[in-house]
């Protein structure tokens, strides 16, 4: 496995490189560029967003190995893994609203030192411990991808009056950004727990500073701002599962994003027990490097698709089928007593390719079909089914004792991304069903029209 794990990291790198300056060769240069002070405030964003993104990348790789160094057993892992999972459902449908409403800084600064005292928790062995630690590594997260964003949107329009047409060129840049923070995160965290032999709490220790200095740089270079219009949070719950339940194109795509983000969720928690077996002491660090590699690789290749004319659903449609097809594999490679994890970690590379083409063509497909004045209402309503899932399936592995559990759990998800499938095949119809309502709407307007009467 070491020497699969380094060497697919050399063969992916190339064709990561070479589709990223494919993709952005055709691209037009950017019309902000010469904008000192646009240039400037990115740049302030950027590096405390950047040193936050950096220190939850850090933890990604050895979460699950930390807590199998203490001792626990699989099932007490799942618990705590489920125990982030619903601090998320609780907390995260609210942390929006609170930043708009306490100050979107502030938000942040708790964010870092939230985040700090949740590392601090991986150094004890108690189990108690250890489940506080990962709710408020729940909230932290929910913080890290709200709060950090509402600032720079306010900023960037409300104060400093920039072109809203400039917000994806930020957006863009930290995408890639953030890709490349977590190739090199699961470098330095596989150096410092592995080559330095430091143990599996090395990265969590070493995520600290960057928290630390993340939340510094907001504190003394970030102006405060709040949501210019004050919203009850009953009412904006309430309106966007109105929206759900009213229109089936929401529905679907929140059926999609909630079957197929879920699995992802239990892959997080899947990947490390069944590469990790006795006595093959995986590289974790470069594993997970190799996994960020495939998501950008993904993602060029949805630029591309895009450019030649494919829509987004039928990517998403294309993602599913590749996510689905390598969990049927993995249901055949983990089978008790003829296990090959070779087999699970070159499918589990398929599936972030996956990821990779699913999270862009998903993005476009919620921009384009939920209603702007309720977007982060239905959002934080489809975050519930999603983490629900995700619970559900952990809790019937840890009702599962025996070594089949994770291959039960392959299945699951099987079947999960099976009703993916059909809900992204029924929405491709309705959306055709739209264009065809359309197209024929026109031909009747025109045949009406009085430059066609006689």
């Amino acid at each position: 496995m070491i020497i699969l794990a380094y060497s697919t990291f050399a063969l992916l790198a190339f064709p990561c490189v070479a589709l990223h300056f494919l993709t952005s060769r055709g691209k037009a240069k950017e019309s902000s560029g010469n904008n000192p002070n646009f240039v400037n405030f990115q740049k302030q964003y950027f590096l405390a967003y950047f040193l936050a993104l950096s220190a939850d990348w850090l933890q990604g790789p050895y979460l699950y190995k930390l807590y199998s160094h203490y001792g626990f057993l699989e099932s007490q892992i799942a618990i705590l893994y489920v125990c982030g999972f619903a601090s998320s459902v609780v907390f995260g449908t609210a942390t929006g609203l609170m930043a708009d409403r306490f100050g979107r800084r502030k938000l942040c600064i708790t964010f870092s030192l939230v985040y700090s005292v949740s590392c601090l928790t991986k150094l004890s062995r108690n189990y108690g411990v250890l489940i506080i630690g990962r709710i408020l590594g729940g909230v932290s997260t929910s913080l890290l991808f709200s709060a950090f964003e509402a600032w720079y949107v306010h900023e960037h329009i409300e104060t400093h009056d920039f072109p809203t047409e400039w917000l994806p060129i930020t957006f863009t840049k930290a995408t890639f950004w953030n890709g490349v923070l977590a190739i090199v995160a699961g470098v330095v965290a596989n150096f410092f727990a592995g080559t330095l032999n430091l143990g599996p709490v090395a990265p969590f220790v070493l995520a600290i500073p960057f928290l630390l200095a993340s939340g510094a740089i907001v504190a003394q270079t970030w102006n405060e701002n709040y949501a210019q219009k004050k919203v009850k949070f009953s009412k904006t719950c309430g309106e966007g599962l109105r929206h759900v339940f009213s229109n089936k194109r929401i529905m679907l795509i929140g059926a999609m994003q909630s079957l197929f983000e879920s699995v992802m969720y239990i892959f997080v928690f899947l990947w490390t027990p069944v590469l990790d077996q006795e006595g093959r002491d995986p590289p974790l660090g470069i594993i997970f490097s190799n996994f960020m590699i495939c998501i950008m690789i993904g993602s060029s290749l949805y630029q591309i698709l895009t450019n030649q004319r494919y829509s987004a659903q039928l990517v998403v449609n294309m993602a599913i089928i590749m996510a689905l097809v390598s969990m049927v594999i993995c249901v055949g490679s983990t089978k008790p007593l003829n296990e090959h994890s070779q087999m699970s970690y070159l499918a589990f590379l398929f599936i972030e390719i996956a990821c990779g083409l699913y999270f862009p063509a998903m993005g476009y497909l919620r921009s384009r079909y939920l209603p702007e004045t309720h977007r982060a209402s239905i959002m934080n309503w489809f975050r519930v089914p999603l983490n629900l899932i995700a619970c559900i399936g952990l809790m019937i592995l840890h009702d599962d004792p025996s070594k089949s559990g994770t291959r039960h759990i392959f299945i699951l998800c099987s079947i999960l991304l099976s009703v993916a499938l059909f809900c992204g095949l029924r929405f491709t119809v309705l959306v055709k069903d739209d264009s065809a309502e359309s197209v024929n709407g026109d031909v009747a307007n025109s045949s009406n029209s009085p430059r066609n009467m006689p």
